[in-house]
């Protein structure tokens, strides 16, 4: 029998089915038996146990994962949830009730809004089962154990613990629940595992049925012969090969460089046993966060020759230090802000501290006069084109060759014309745009069904940029979660965005799809997405377009 979902990637996988196991009872609605200051007490407790863990998590992820779970962190610590929790307890409910029945009616809330809005309530409703089992003091979220890779088959799996999963044991993930846009999917995507996710009736598989999961297709193979799973792990073993990958291009033979977003010298290398054909994003503020005072040049300099040359001559794109009121830096007094989303951050940091940049910009000419590579080097958070003269000025009094800035903010965009007159480039960061073109923080969960690249607002926005790069002739690059989706850097590609920059696990999708379709494809696949109503509309639209499979 053959399930149906939605497919994340275009991976697939074959091995036996494995449950999820569920072991935190439900509370009861009953009275508490213990004072309500002892259950006010136990429950703050319990929540900020659960706010340690995710951030923990968060620590050791980068990228999508740190982001989606420092969301989750915030939703932790909403002081409308732990309102509705204490008000509960003074009604005479546990403290196990409380967060149950607290964190249940604020996911009721996000599934009465409908769309992406109602896909994030999933992470509200595991938030609060994870502190109901922290009070109960039970395991939750209990992963299989097996001799072999197996299928994770579960009704939804939380971001926190997609972001842990150990994929020399996990083939693949299908849930009931989800969808394409949810985090889970998301981190699915980062961490290059195969995924279906709203396969209705997957979770009758019974425990140990071979199954293949077919991401391309969306669907769930349970009744396979022995020849088609075979041929399955075989692909599997022949796709995990380090045998070098073909350049991105449209299947007409226009070039598409296909570039991986790194923080450190184990990232670029991963990237480059991968087959990415250079850097579009170097997060340089891996040298800065949580440092107790400022790198120093040399230090700088040494990190960042480094990684250029782990890149074997490839480009890399270096974004000055993109930090401030957001993600604060110990020796950098910015004071409190009540929207740091909206205050001293990227560029703007900067120029209120033009030392902090000129240090960086001083060993970032260090490193290109290394002769180890060719780097780029380009600034976050540009508002207007007089801002990015500000940066080029700075940047070439340096010494550098080569000098863009990143498009994040709507104003920015309209104004790319004007912008592209005095960069070399631009690069595009399509999660802060979509942040800031839908008024939807990023971080905040409670909106966090706003943040989809898919949006026409959003598309519209870049399709500017690439207008404005296309006349200009000039690049133009993507370096956001938009570039991991294979079907929306078909997009991408058609508003004239010229270079994708991912996490180096989505380039042998993105890289497969791509080569499928020719340039005038691509730009009509773009067409229907900018007409579209909605960012759903815009998906479906595009899906429903193709002109031949993905795969």
């Amino acid at each position: 029998m053959k399930y149906t979902g939605m497919g994340v990637g275009l991976g697939v996988a074959a091995g036996p089915v494995k449950r999820m196991a569920h072991t935190v009872p439900e509370p009861t609605g009953g009275p508490s038996t213990l004072p309500k200051d002892v259950e006010i007490e136990r429950a703050k407790r319990a929540l900020d146990a659960v706010a340690a863990e995710l951030e923990h998590r968060a620590q050791r992820s980068e990228g999508a994962a740190a982001e989606v779970l420092s969301a989750q962190v915030m939703m932790v610590q909403d002081p409308d949830v732990w309102d509705e929790i204490e008000a509960s307890i003074e009604e005479g409910k546990s403290a196990e009730w409380a967060a149950h029945s607290s964190f249940e009616s604020m996911a009721g809330i996000l599934k009465s809004l409908g769309g992406t809005q109602a896909e994030r309530a999933v992470d509200l409703i595991d938030i609060g089962w994870r502190t109901v089992a922290t009070l109960m003091g039970v395991p939750y979220g209990v992963i299989p154990v097996s001799d072999e890779p197996f299928v994770l088959v579960a009704d939804d799996l939380s971001p926190a613990d997609t972001a842990v999963l150990d994929l020399t044991q996990v083939a693949a993930l299908v849930t009931s629940g989800g969808s394409p846009t949810a985090h889970t999917a998301i981190l699915a995507r980062a961490r290059g595992l195969v995924a279906v996710v709203s396969a209705s009736g997957v979770l009758d598989i019974p425990d140990d049925t071979i199954v293949i999961v077919d991401a391309a297709t969306g669907t769930v193979d349970s009744e396979p012969s022995a020849e088609q799973v075979e041929q399955v792990k075989s692909q599997r073993t022949e796709s995990a090969d380090d045998a070098p990958a073909s350049p991105g291009r449209t299947s007409d033979g226009t070039a598409i460089p296909l570039l991986a977003n790194v923080g450190s010298v184990a990232d670029a290398k991963e990237a480059l046993a991968k087959g990415a054909e250079g850097v579009g994003l170097l997060r340089t503020e891996f040298l800065f966060l949580g440092a107790s005072e400022q790198p120093s040049v040399e230090t700088q300099a040494t990190e960042y020759t480094e990684i250029v040359a782990a890149l074997g001559g490839q480009k890399v794109t270096a974004r000055t230090l993109d930090a401030g009121a957001d993600k604060p830096l110990p020796f950098l007094n910015l004071g409190h802000e009540e929207n740091p989303a909206l205050g001293v951050r990227g560029i703007r940091t900067g120029i209120k501290d033009e030392s902090l940049l000129k240090n960086q910009l001083e060993a970032l000419v260090q490193t290109q006069n290394a002769g180890v590579g060719e780097l780029w080097v380009m600034a976050p958070m540009i508002a207007d084109a007089a801002e990015a003269e500000w940066f080029v000025k700075h940047a070439r009094a340096a010494g550098l060759n080569k000098v863009g800035v990143m498009i994040e903010v709507p104003s920015c965009a309209l104004v790319a014309e004007d912008v592209y007159k005095v960069v070399d480039f631009v690069s595009i960061g399509t999660n802060d745009l979509t942040q800031y073109t839908m008024a939807a923080d990023r971080q905040n969960g409670a909106v966090a069904g706003y943040q989809d690249a898919w949006h026409p607002a959003v598309l519209r926005l870049i399709g500017m940029v690439g207008a404005a790069a296309t006349k200009a002739k000039k690049p133009l690059s993507v370096c956001g979660e938009a570039a991991s989706d294979p079907l929306l850097a078909l997009v991408l590609v058609g508003l004239g965005v010229t270079s994708l920059s991912m996490t180096p696990n989505a380039l042998r999708d993105v890289r497969s799809t791509l080569v499928r379709y020719s340039i005038d494809e691509v730009r009509e696949l773009a067409n229907l997405a900018v007409a579209a109503g909605t960012a759903a509309g815009a998906r479906e639209a595009v899906r429903a377009g193709l002109p031949r499979p993905p795969r």
